[in-house]
């Protein structure tokens, strides 16, 4: 296939190089003209810095030749910036070919998961031509070929076949599954959840804690998913329960690192300075406090770690906050 690829941060350069090997000729668009100037020159990634761009890469700094005359169009920008690079897409016309979500995230604002906030921007007739890539798949793994299993969804199944197609590998594995909302519901919130287990790993306390925090972040997950219409299965494989697991147990996963710099004395700026990607879970976390208070669905890890990032809560009164709690039955 031909392949479009929008984002050349550290995940979708490990995508694009993925589906380089595969054999696909890949015409990868970068947003950073810095960091994409700095590929063009043949140097390795600044983020994954044992590896340069597979020869099958084009690079572009040229949005509408990123996505014209292409089978499949893949993003991996970020979840504060699909929707501008979306417009900007619209502004060249229909978008002809399917167009593959692999960021991980909730707007801010409207609540919508990115899928929604294409439907909204492509209209409901696109609906057909969206699908997603989400799952437990830290980048550096990935480009160690590592034995790697995700999801891929889309409402049409000859969508789903052709990501699921393009992707796969002896080392990536990739499932169906057609619940479009679980899967990308499960992606943005586990980020939240990952920063508390990197808070609590910089506090100093164990694997009891990280357990709970994991074990309560995923019933958080699953009662909130309910303003999607997720089918809550979903959220116990990998694009829910897999992803947790990654994403609240590697130092690799920038969430964790983020709560752990915090719980360490920096500030949320200074934190996202020095791991020098974006962190997703802080922006999500204000997008499900949004959803947690307009469906009146208590979230309290959420509702911690947004504290702690935006009111300037001790993480360590946080968690004193949680575990003073009143109880409830486990399953309420």
């Amino acid at each position: 296939m031909k392949i479009g690829y929008l984002g050349a941060g550290a995940w979708g350069f490990c995508l694009a190089n993925l589906l380089a090997e595969n054999g696909h000729e890949v015409i990868l668009w970068g947003g950073d003209e810095a960091l994409t100037k700095h590929l063009m020159e043949g140097k390795n990634h600044p983020k994954l810095t044992e590896w340069k761009t597979h020869s099958n890469i084009r690079l572009t700094m040229d949005l509408k030749e990123a996505i014209t005359g292409v089978d499949l169009v893949v993003e991996s920008v970020t979840s504060k910036g699909f929707r501008p690079v979306a417009t900007r897409i619209l502004e060249y016309g229909e978008l002809k070919s399917p167009l593959i979500i692999t960021s991980k995230g909730i707007e801010q604002g409207t609540g919508l998961l990115l899928s929604e906030v294409a439907f909204e921007l492509f209209g409901e007739n696109f609906r057909d031509k969206i699908g997603c890539l989400s799952g437990p798949s830290l980048a550096d793994e990935v480009m160690r070929k590592m034995p790697t299993s995700v999801v891929c969804s889309s409402y049409n199944t000859a969508v789903m076949k052709q990501v699921q197609e393009a992707f796969t590998s002896d080392y990536f594995r990739v499932y169906p599954n057609g619940d479009m909302p679980g899967v990308s519901f499960g992606g943005a919130m586990k980020n939240i959840i990952a920063i508390a287990c990197g808070i609590s790993d910089g506090l100093g306390f164990g694997r009891n804690t990280i357990a709970a925090l994991m074990t309560r972040g995923l019933h958080e997950i699953r009662k909130l998913s309910v303003t999607k219409g997720c089918d809550p299965e979903t959220l116990n494989g990998l694009s829910g329960m897999g992803d947790l697991c990654v994403t609240c147990l590697s130092p690799l996963s920038r969430n964790y690192a983020f709560g752990k710099l915090i719980a360490e004395g920096l500030s949320p700026e200074a934190a996202k300075e020095k791991i020098g990607m974006v962190v997703e879970g802080s922006y999500s976390c204000v997008s499900a406090m949004q959803l947690s208070k307009k469906a009146k669905i208590p979230v309290p890890i959420t509702e911690a770690v947004y504290a702690v990032l935006n009111e300037g809560l001790n993480p360590r009164d946080a968690v004193i906050a949680l575990l003073t709690r009143a109880v409830k039955e486990e399953t309420k």
